[in-house]
């Protein structure tokens, strides 16, 4: 079966993360979680005191950066592994969380990212979410999904997460930290969210996980079915 490059696009805490995990299992494919990228850059950067303003620096710290995802066979999830440590409960910090739109913002980052990204899709056969995955980093993928969802739920799923890792976390700190992240998601320089024209919008503030997973399911058996016909 020919495979193809699907991309989950939108905001934070749209669900872009599980939608794309049950999507790539039930297609065989690779699930890359891209915003575990920049969340890996901005651990390393806060680690090692990296002025992510000055572009010597972010340049210099980058050549120092080795991203990979691990599969983890007890979580059935793939895990984020930076120079060979496994960060992946370490980059869901809420000091993380608050840093990370700011260093994703930076040009040099963002290229290192958006190259790294496009290795890991030259065989296709990946589901990978983000912010500007479908605009940037796959412009020409075969399926783009731009995922919305009303804020206030948007917030209530992001504080429910904290809460299990922070017990002290507040729902107003979580809602700042949203509207901060949506906003210079949306407004920097390069590669801002922006939902690609060729894209389905998929709203999922009222649907269950596995309602949303059929729908994209569907998308996806209909544009592989057009691939595989078109050979």
């Amino acid at each position: 079966m020919r495979k193809i490059i699907i991309t989950i696009d939108g905001f934070s805490s749209c669900g872009k993360s599980t939608l794309a995990q049950q999507l790539a299992r039930k297609l065989n494919y690779v699930f890359i979680d891209s915003g575990a990228m920049y969340r890996a850059i901005t651990l390393f950067f806060l680690r090692n005191h990296v002025d992510w303003n000055n572009s010597e620096e972010v340049v210099k710290a980058l050549e120092q950066i080795n991203l990979d995802f691990h599969y983890n066979l007890e979580t059935g999830k793939s895990e984020m592994v930076m120079n060979g440590e496994d960060v992946e409960y370490l980059i869901r910090d809420m000091l993380v969380a608050e840093k990370v739109s700011e260093v994703a913002a930076v040009k040099e980052v963002r290229e290192f990212a958006v190259k790294e990204q496009r290795k890991m899709g030259k065989k296709k056969g990946i589901v990978m979410d983000g912010r500007d995955i479908g605009t940037t980093v796959f412009p020409k993928a075969e399926l783009k999904i731009f995922m919305v969802a009303d804020p206030v739920i948007r917030v209530e799923r992001r504080y429910r997460e904290m809460l299990e890792k922070n017990p002290n976390v507040l729902l107003e700190e979580v809602k700042d930290n949203l509207q901060m992240r949506d906003y210079i998601d949306s407004n920097r320089e390069f590669s801002p969210l922006r939902q690609a024209k060729d894209a389905f919008v998929l709203d999922n503030s009222k649907l269950t996980t596995e309602e949303q997973l059929k729908i994209a399911l569907k998308l996806a058996k209909e544009k592989i079915a057009t691939v595989e016909e078109a050979i």
